[in-house]
């Protein structure tokens, strides 16, 4: 027995430090186990208080009633043996009784004289241990609250207002959280906001704190116009909510902001990511009221921006069927918007009967009235796609032209979808092109089988439309002339051209222009582009200048395919400045053209090239191929430093993939980092934050989640989350670590230092140093890394009169000479300057700050310049040398000339060392110069 038990203890221990989730759920469900496989209730006391809190925190609402029935039972009948407090640290039996009352509430399937039953049971308890009856107020307030009846509920706030706190009250984030969504709910915009403004400015925090109450006043703040700290406010409650189904009121109440602040496309997005913890807890019925309805409101104005009919993924999920009924098929967001209606209603209704009282259909009516309620506080991390081509075709020869167009494109999977309606066509020759082009595409796709199926139906195409010489030959050769790659094949195309002078121009270049192809597909460029010539000698014979300009783009293909970069442009050129050239061929030759452009750092000509291939595209409606355009558009944008303009085309190409159901963790990558550089880091942490999780789920490699987990911390920083942004370097620093990327895994720890400085937990911030200079002399290439973390940790030793700074600073000095880094060296000098200064060598720190001031401009950085002399200045002035201050304090002006707060702060110092000089005429002078 006793191996069991100390696993018992392990499991105990393992418990009480692991954060809740899913493994510490598991670690519970285990211990609960073990204690029942050995038989002692002591034992299984221990495990099922923390199952009581476990399941209180994951959700699960039918665990949680049940292991907390147990656990009062058996404190009942022996307090002793099972007393309400473990002194874990944990919440206490006492505790716990305020969570049932709630948990019955949220279900109408108990009645209100079980809940009162409950209240009162918890007030017996509470008076029977001696315990003030703050809790027991509490619960009774939510009660009141929740049924609807205000008047009551507004009495117990007061009461519980003017009872005394006890251990057993509400923390104090847990408290102002719940007052303050009373406040929203009764039309108490400015309090509920001062509540919670003081919650935050107080660093309060708990279980679902502050999430929850950010997310309560997200309409407050709205309806008081202060949209940036709504915009604020939400964006940090649903990155702290959203991977816990537990949180589901949460999300609801940020869809509802999404939805109302013109973010339709977001609130779809969020929708349909947590569409699916509506099952999560059959018995949170209250929840799965206020999501239902919150998804109404939402899906009500997806439709209203002309989006009805928009598919919403994961809807049609068979455990969802209780909530929205039976459907056939899919739903889209107009249908659904209905169904979630009707489903709050039924919901609402049933807990207005077991309540007395008509609270929920009010809350529902404070729902449908948000319908005239709108505020722009743009959020683009989402956006919505046309998908559709702007005049679809209505009949046969009209998507005969639309796939043609998609297939000179190269949009096999459009084309693909295209074709059933263009078959219908009655000319017999459109009706053999379009075999060809599946054809084609089926063997592109490896469905060879299928291509050969289909061959007959083409060669008697061919011979309706009078085409018998080529029906012959394709005949003859099989799939050889749809690019199917053997040697078979290869040598049958090579004995047809052998013998093809007698053929027709146009079959000439069908045999000339397959077999192009496949000595491109082999890196034979020049055997592909003699071929290409005879292939556009024949098709231009033929005057067919589709396959014509079909050809031109393989030869410019296989020039660049030989590197050839100027050639391959100047042909480009030529061929866009054609009338004659398609939409499909246009959209391929641009596309090319803006790659080539980007590589040689046209960037802006590059992205103008890539913007009109995707409106092009979006008008054929190739919306796998557009989604890709995005893609590169954007990329192009980012290198040409215009950020804002990536960040539309990313969100786009994001929207697109994530239609097609395709993986866009790193789309997502790209658009968070292009959203850092324009200044929207709450919504970059959040993208960061859910590329970083897939990628874990993923198992992506250390190295490339450590790049992932290193742009969610700055994007932290950048959001004034400086604690997550610390964890989130030292998470960084742990998987570059692992990946052996010993000048990233330095940079990490040299960031975390950096936050831990400003907060004045300097020893940290030094140890942090010094284990990340250990690590940068790993990696002796890396100079930058290396200069980066040991002039740091020079800085820190100087702040601190610590003599190895000097040492450091001779070691980046001599790193900026060897690599010729001249601003580094008159920054490290800067920096020996300010550590003499510490340790009072007068002299010579102001001789290094001068030295380094010397350096800044002969580089051009006047600004630095004068930052140097400025310190330079101070450091005579503080040291009686007044008189000797002067000269440099003018210096340090003029310098400044182009840098306003370094120029006036100088010059108000310069004005006060007159005037401790007595030279009071100066003192004026100067400061008239800086009204002036």
């Amino acid at each position: 027995m006793a191996r069991p038990k100390k696993r018992f203890q392990q499991l105990i221990e393992e418990i009480d430090r692991t954060p809740w989730g899913p493994a510490e759920q598991a670690l519970v469900s285990e211990a609960v186990a073990l204690a029942m496989e050995i038989g002692d209730e002591r034992l299984e006391y221990e495990a099922r208080m923390r199952q009581t809190a476990s399941a209180n925190m994951g959700g699960a609402t039918d665990v949680m009633l049940n292991s907390f029935a147990w656990c009062l039972a058996h404190h009942d009948a022996d307090p002793q043996r099972f007393p309400a407090d473990l002194d874990n640290g944990g919440a206490d039996l006492m505790w716990q009784f305020k969570w049932m009352a709630s948990s019955l509430r949220s279900s109408p399937a108990f009645s209100q004289e079980q809940i009162a039953a409950v209240l009162d049971d918890m007030e017996a308890h509470y008076r029977a241990a001696g315990l003030g009856l703050s809790g027991v107020l509490t619960a009774r307030f939510e009660d009141a609250w929740d049924a609807g009846r205000m008047d009551d509920a507004e009495a117990l706030r007061v009461q519980l207002e003017a009872t005394p706190r006890d251990e057993h009250s509400h923390c104090d984030a847990c408290g102002r959280s719940q007052i303050a969504g009373f406040f929203a709910d009764t039309d108490r915009d400015a309090e509920s906001i001062v509540l919670v403004e003081e919650m935050i400015e107080g660093g309060f925090s708990c279980g679902e704190e502050p999430e929850h109450a950010l997310s309560r006043v997200l309409l407050p703040y709205l309806r008081a116009g202060r949209f940036d700290e709504a915009k604020t406010a939400h964006l940090r409650s649903y990155r702290l909510a959203k991977d816990n189904p537990d949180n589901l009121r949460i999300v609801a109440n940020n869809i509802v902001f999404a939805a109302l602040t013109g973010n339709e496309a977001r609130a779809l997005a969020l929708v349909e990511k947590h569409i699916a913890w509506l099952a999560h807890d059959g018995l949170n019925v209250d929840a799965h009221f206020a999501a239902l309805a919150a998804l109404a409101v939402a899906l009500d104005r997806v439709t209203a921006a002309g989006h009805g009919d928009t598919p919403v993924r994961g809807a049609d999920s068979p455990a969802l069927v209780p909530f929205f009924g039976e459907h056939d098929g899919g739903w889209n967001a107009a249908d659904l918007a209905a169904a979630a209606w009707a489903s709050a209603d039924r919901i609402g209704a049933a807990f207005d009967e077991r309540d007395g009282t008509d609270g929920h259909a009010r809350s529902l009516e404070r729902m449908r009235a948000l319908r005239g309620e709108q505020y722009d506080v743009p959020i683009r991390s989402d956006a919505f796609v046309a998908t559709a081509p702007s005049i679809t075709p209505t009949d046969a020869d009209g998507w005969f032209e639309r796939a043609m167009q998609l297939a000179q494109y190269g949009a096999e999977h459009e084309t693909l979808e295209a074709l059933p309606r263009a078959l219908d066509v009655d000319d017999p020759y459109k009706r053999a092109q379009l075999l060809s082009m599946r054809l084609g595409i089926l063997v592109a796709l490896d469905r060879a089988d299928e291509a050969l199926a289909l061959l007959p139906e083409r060669v008697a195409a061919l011979r309706a439309a009078g085409r018998e010489v080529q029906a012959d030959v394709e005949e003859r050769l099989g799939l050889a002339t749809f690019g199917l790659n053997t040697p078979e094949t290869t040598a049958a195309l090579e004995e047809e051209i052998a013998v093809s002078h007698a053929l027709p121009a146009w079959t000439r270049g069908d045999l000339a222009i397959s077999r192009a192809a496949l000595h491109l597909q082999a890196g034979e460029a020049d055997a592909a582009l003699d071929h290409a010539e005879v292939a556009a000698r024949s098709f231009a014979e033929a005057d067919d200048t589709r396959l014509a300009n079909t050809t031109t783009l393989v030869a410019i293909s296989t020039v660049l395919s030989k590197g050839d970069m100027e050639a391959g442009s100047a042909l480009l050129d030529r061929f866009l400045a054609q009338d004659d050239v398609s939409a499909g061929h246009r959209a391929k030759a641009l596309q090319t053209r803006a790659r080539v452009r980007g590589g040689g750092s046209s960037y802006v000509e590059g992205a103008a090239d890539a913007d009109e291939a995707c409106r092009l595209l979006a008008e054929l409606g190739a919306t796998r191929a557009l989604g890709d355009a995005h893609l590169l558009a954007g990329a192009l944008w980012e290198d040409a430093d215009e950020p804002e303009k990536a960040v539309s085309r990313y969100r786009l190409a994001v929207r697109l993939g994530s239609e097609a159901g395709a993986d866009t963790t790193g789309l997502d990558f790209r658009l968070a980092r292009a959203m850092l550089r324009v200044g929207d880091a709450e919504e970059a942490a959040e993208l960061f934050g859910d590329v970083l999780q897939r990628e874990e789920e993923a198992e992506v490699a250390p190295g490339s989640r450590a790049m992932t987990a290193s742009m969610l911390a700055r994007a932290l920083g950048a959001s004034g989350e400086f604690g997550q942004a610390v964890g989130a370097h030292g998470y960084a620093s742990e998987l570059f670590g692992q990946a052996e990327e010993h000048a990233d895994q330095a940079m990490s720890m040299a960031e975390q230092a950096k936050i831990l400085a400003r907060f004045d937990e300097h020893d940290d911030a030094i140890a942090l140093l010094e284990s990340a200079a250990e690590i940068v002399r790993r990696a002796p290439d890396a100079a930058g890394a290396v200069t980066e973390v040991l002039h740091n940790l020079g800085q820190a030793y100087g702040g601190r009169q610590d003599e190895r700074a000097f040492a450091l600073f001779d070691e980046v000095a001599a790193l900026a000479q060897e690599h010729e880094a001249g601003w580094l060296l008159a920054d490290v000098t800067d920096s020996r300057a300010r550590a003499l200064a510490e340790l009072g060598r007068i002299d010579e720190a102001v001789a290094a700050a001068l030295t380094a001031a010397d350096g800044f401009a002969a580089l051009g950085d006047p600004g630095s310049a004068g930052g140097s002399e400025l310190f330079a200045a101070r450091v005579l002035a503080g040291n009686d040398r007044s008189a000797d201050a002067v000269p440099v304090y003018r210096s340090a002006i003029e310098h400044a000339a182009e840098h306003p707060p370094l120029r006036q702060v100088a010059t108000l110092e310069l004005g006060d060392v007159f005037e401790a000089l007595g030279r009071h005429g100066e003192a004026a002078e100067v400061r008239a110069q800086l009204e002036s």
